[in-house]
């Protein structure tokens, strides 16, 4: 018999993609009809690369990266500058890796759309239940009211610049914070964010260059504070002031919804993961980076746990008053769409609790319950933002025990679960270090905010004004 022409091979070849593609979509059709409510309304596979970008960068690019310079003033910056790099390497690699997985069980006809889903069949149903599904809505719902809490800080913030006596708390400009939540909460499912998160990536790029030029002209003018870069406090002090740093720094490049947001791409997935990281983690170095040296380098170790704190000396802007409103406010709307991306794994479960799939999306049967769950939920998140001022702290023994675990060691563990490496191979080995590593980081940063807590906690008061 004569060999088959090459042409006839690459043919072949494309039949068998196609064949493949082809089954992909199939089975996704047959997988929508059997959908329960909260993934069939709420995490709608319609989206593209490009629009999984923007949910990406929108999730990770948020406010909490002006806290990097504070970061730096426990670290220096040697370390500082190297621990920023792991962590953007570090995510990077495992978010594509948790993207492998969720496409390999896409192409073998059972797509992924939930992170408990995933957990589920790979780890077993108890890991699952009572240890992945518990975390992430921890971290998420912890995400929203921390994004509460932040925008009415912000809010509060622009009303002393134009009332420097005004008498308004705190908590009323958190409530003004949550009634934006709770109109943007009503928008029925992740895809519909489309739209709203390209404007959030324009908008933490705006904060993002206001604040660096800020920290560059008061560094370089008369008016900043004199330069000093050692560390403060005593040995104790610095050993726990590096996990809580490291803390930091991983809560920041922390997200926590990864198949959520990859649930959101027309089938067939292969491949437009990768892409949507790349636009995000563009937007990631031209932020975390130019934001973090700059803030730094300007106000060294007096750098405040919100560098747009240290704009104001003694009540006095070091920048034009208009400056600081303006990236104010392009913070505060950025903090509204962080925060529903965040609260989309919480509305899904209660679309799944209280919605029928058999009925139409905007049906009656539908939007009532829709929008009274999603309404309480907002409403709930925000009393607790007013009532907790002091909820950072709280938020970092989540960070400790959501982020690390979701972001750094589970994408590992579920990779060499799935794919099954040598035990020989690099991959194999690289993953298990970044585990092992990252389970001992996540323990003692976990040890070093619940001491801060015990040090902050005489100076907890409800609903306080701070």
């Amino acid at each position: 018999m004569g060999t088959l022409p090459p042409t006839s091979v690459v043919v072949d070849d494309d039949r068998v993609d196609d064949a493949k593609v082809g089954r992909e979509e199939a089975d996704h059709d047959h997988e929508q009809k059997q959908l329960d409510a909260g993934a069939r309304f709420v995490l709608k596979s319609k989206g593209s690369w490009v629009h999984c970008g923007y949910h990406l960068t929108t999730s990770i690019v948020a406010p909490s990266l002006l806290s990097l310079p504070y970061a730096f003033t426990f670290l220096g910056w040697a370390a500082g500058i190297l621990c920023l790099v792991i962590g953007a390497l570090v995510t990077f690699y495992s978010y594509n890796l948790i993207s492998l997985v969720l496409e390999h069980y896409a192409q073998l006809g059972h797509r992924h759309l939930r992170f408990r889903d995933m957990a589920h069949d790979i780890l077993g149903p108890r890991w699952s239940r009572y240890f992945v599904g518990p975390i992430q809505f921890l971290v998420c719902y912890g995400a929203v009211v921390a994004c509460t809490l932040l925008g009415g800080q912000c809010i509060k913030a622009v009303y002393l610049l134009t009332n420097p006596n005004g008498t308004m708390k705190l908590y009323e400009f958190v409530i003004i914070f949550g009634c934006l939540m709770l109109l943007l909460a009503q928008i029925p499912s992740f895809h519909s964010l489309r739209h709203i998160n390209l404007v959030s990536v324009f908008l933490c790029l705006a904060y993002s260059a206001c604040t660096t030029a800020a920290c560059i002209y008061i560094g370089s003018s008369s008016k900043g504070p004199h330069k000093n870069y050692s560390l403060n406090g005593n040995s104790q002090s610095r050993v726990f002031g590096v996990f809580n740093a490291n803390a930091i720094i991983a809560t920041t490049f922390g997200n926590g919804i990864i198949p959520e947001i990859q649930a959101t791409i027309a089938p067939p997935v292969k491949g437009k993961m990768f892409k949507g990281l790349c636009v995000c983690y563009a937007v990631v170095t031209m932020t975390f980076f130019s934001v973090t040296i700059s803030g730094y380098w300007a106000f060294g170790n007096q750098s405040e746990g919100l560098i747009l704190s240290n704009f104001l000396d003694d009540g006095k802007p070091l920048v034009p008053k208009w400056f600081i409103f303006m990236i104010n406010l392009f913070t505060i709307l950025q903090l509204s769409t962080v925060g529903v991306v965040y609260l989309q794994p919480t509305n899904e479960v209660l679309e799944r609790a209280f919605a029928d799939p058999t009925s139409k999306e905007f049906s009656a049967r539908n939007v009532i319950p829709r929008a009274v769950s999603r309404s309480m939920s907002v409403i709930l998140a925000t009393i607790i933002a007013a009532m907790l001022p002091f909820f950072g702290d709280i938020n970092a023994v989540i960070g400790a025990f959501g982020y690390i675990p979701l972001d750094f060691i589970l994408p590992v563990v579920l990779y060499n679960l799935t794919f099954k490496p040598s035990k020989r191979s690099p991959i194999f080995v690289l993953n298990t270090t970044i585990a092992v590593v990252f389970s001992i980081l996540g323990v003692l940063a976990a040890i070093a905010a619940v001491r801060q807590i015990s040090l902050d906690a005489k100076t907890y008061q409800l609903f306080a004004n701070v």
